[in-house]
């Protein structure tokens, strides 16, 4: 009997399971996050903003479901980012020279960080004001 074979675009990094690819998943984060905080200073800053509205989240008077609203809010914010700075590495690693389809993909992830950044004033705005 013939064995299977993998797809011919399955990538040769698969094939942990279990507890050892959470435990690798974990530790690809923690350099996925090293990494931002490293090399992207717009990462940087939103961190900053989040170790501020983080903690004041939880001392707004405020029900759970308005602290939740923050917290995810501007928890929204980093991970826009963070898939934003992925696009740029990845567009960057392609190709340095300028193309049109290059631009485009830049300016849509950085207009999803504007939304997201939109977004967080807008709630915090409405649980706080509204």
């Amino acid at each position: 009997m013939e064995q299977p074979q993998d797809p011919p675009h399955e990538s040769p990094f698969k094939g942990k399971t279990g507890l050892v690819r959470v435990w690798n998943a974990f530790r690809y984060s923690l350099a996925g996050l090293s990494a931002a905080f490293r090399h992207e200073d717009a990462f940087r800053q939103e961190c900053l903003l989040a170790a501020i509205l983080l903690p004041a989240a939880l001392f707004m008077p405020v029900d759970g479901m308005g602290k939740a609203l923050l917290i995810g809010s501007t928890l929204l914010v980093l991970v826009v980012e963070l898939l934003n700075s992925a696009i740029e590495a990845t567009v960057d690693r392609v190709s340095l020279e300028r193309h049109r389809l290059a631009k485009r993909a830049k300016d849509i992830g950085s207009a999803a960080v504007l939304l997201s950044l939109i977004n967080l004033a807008l709630v915090w705005g409405l649980v706080l004001f509204g």
